[in-house]
């Protein structure tokens, strides 16, 4: 008799599988990711698709844009959804691409984002260095002069991203045009040329953002330093935007948050990705460790989508009650 009950329970259960399979939000509906080139994006972009497959969508492979286009694609209905937006570094893009009217974006996927410029801790103790604007005085600037022309070359970021807005705009404003070039160009080929000087011993200046492998590498505090900056003072939206910590300190970027953006209108008509999106959080530390692997040569689409799921995994229950949170909103 037991056997019996059991044998139903299984069948029960086995069907109310299939009619859920069946009834699930996302069925039948494609959902187009974006993300900008930087590959250390990918990560965060996947769990995000994870989790909408869980959910019954069928989601394309992720589309590699400027944040601008990201943006404005995402506004028009052409792409779906972005994990990647910066708050509020990615202010006037997203207002550009029309704001609250075409974007949807609720709650917070990931707290503590970094930004600022560093240098080596070496130059920085040998001549006492701890605020950019002491590179208004030529003789310090000539120690970062990569290229003979006496200015510090400062390695920036690639014209798109938002941070090179950001740069240009306080370097003029702290007063170091005549000593400071900020180089912008491809980050990754810039920063590879930055760490041969570095292990060269040779001064370096940068500007980076965390999360990013790269401050695995030169770690803050024992390889490198941040510097402050004289004053806070950001471009457009950021205008108003105070960089002073709460000790005192000021390193010229606010913490940004980092959001899932998504086309209002198909959020109005997917609740249950809706709620998704609003819901789901990712610590820092772990962008960091993933990254971080990458660097060390596990960078392929297989081993990130390992890196995913072994994530997933590790938070299942986490994962699991983001799933059951949107399916019950899609009620």
């Amino acid at each position: 008799m037991r056997k019996t009950a059991l044998l139903a329970a299984a069948l029960t259960t086995l069907a109310a599988a299939q009619v859920s399979a069946a009834d699930l939000p996302g069925k039948g509906i494609t959902v187009k990711p974006v993300q900008s080139t930087i590959t250390e994006e990918t990560f965060q972009t996947l769990l995000v698709s994870r989790a909408l497959e869980k959910l019954g969508y069928t989601v394309a492979p992720t589309s590699e844009v400027d944040y601008n286009v990201g943006y404005t694609s995402i506004a028009s209905g052409d792409a779906t959804f972005t994990a990647v937006n910066w708050q509020p570094l990615h202010d006037d893009m997203y207002k550009a691409a029309g704001g609250d009217a075409k974007l949807y974006r609720q709650g917070t996927y990931v707290n503590g984002a970094a930004q600022g410029y560093l240098i080596d801790k070496k130059t920085a103790e040998k001549y006492h260095i701890t605020n950019i604007a002491q590179l208004k005085d030529p003789k310090i600037a000539a120690l970062f002069d990569s290229n003979g022309d006496g200015k510090a070359d400062m390695t920036g970021c690639t014209p798109g991203w938002g941070c090179e807005a950001v740069i240009v705009h306080q370097n003029k404003a702290f007063g170091l045009e005549n000593t400071v070039e900020a180089n912008m160009g491809n980050y990754s080929a810039m920063i590879a040329d930055m760490l041969t000087r570095y292990k060269q011993g040779k001064p370096v200046i940068y500007y980076t953002w965390t999360p990013y492998w790269l401050s695995d590498v030169l770690k803050p505090g024992r390889d490198v330093v941040w510097l402050q900056v004289p004053f806070s003072s950001l471009p457009g939206e950021q205008k108003d935007v105070d960089t002073k910590l709460p000790n005192g300190a000021n390193y010229g970027f606010p913490v940004n948050t980092m959001h899932i953006v998504a086309n209002k209108a198909w959020a109005q008509q997917n609740p249950a990705a809706a709620k998704l999106f609003a819901e789901m959080k990712l610590p820092i530390t772990d962008i960091n460790a993933q990254n971080a692997r990458m660097h060390e040569g596990h960078a392929s689409e297989a081993e990130v989508n390992a890196h995913v799921d072994g994530w997933i995994k590790a938070h299942q229950a986490t994962f699991d009650g983001w799933v059951k949170d949107a399916l019950a909103a899609a009620k």
